[in-house]
């Protein structure tokens, strides 16, 4: 059994161990690691999503 993420699938795992890691070693109140570390998730996830329309509209 092997796993063979989609691109996109493979985007939202590094978005989500990334953003944890960003939020515990930029904050120190577990409060502001979390919104920090939200906030470096959708900016990666929105970034991505804006990339793609971009690529999908320069192909075109």
């Amino acid at each position: 059994m092997t796993f063979t993420p989609s691109h996109f699938t493979a985007v939202l795992l590094f978005a989500t161990f990334a953003s944890i890691v960003f939020g515990i070693t930029q904050r120190t109140s577990p409060r502001a690691m979390v919104r920090y570390g939200a906030y470096c998730w959708v900016m990666f996830v929105g970034i991505v999503i804006a990339a793609s329309w971009v690529m999908y509209f320069i192909r075109r």
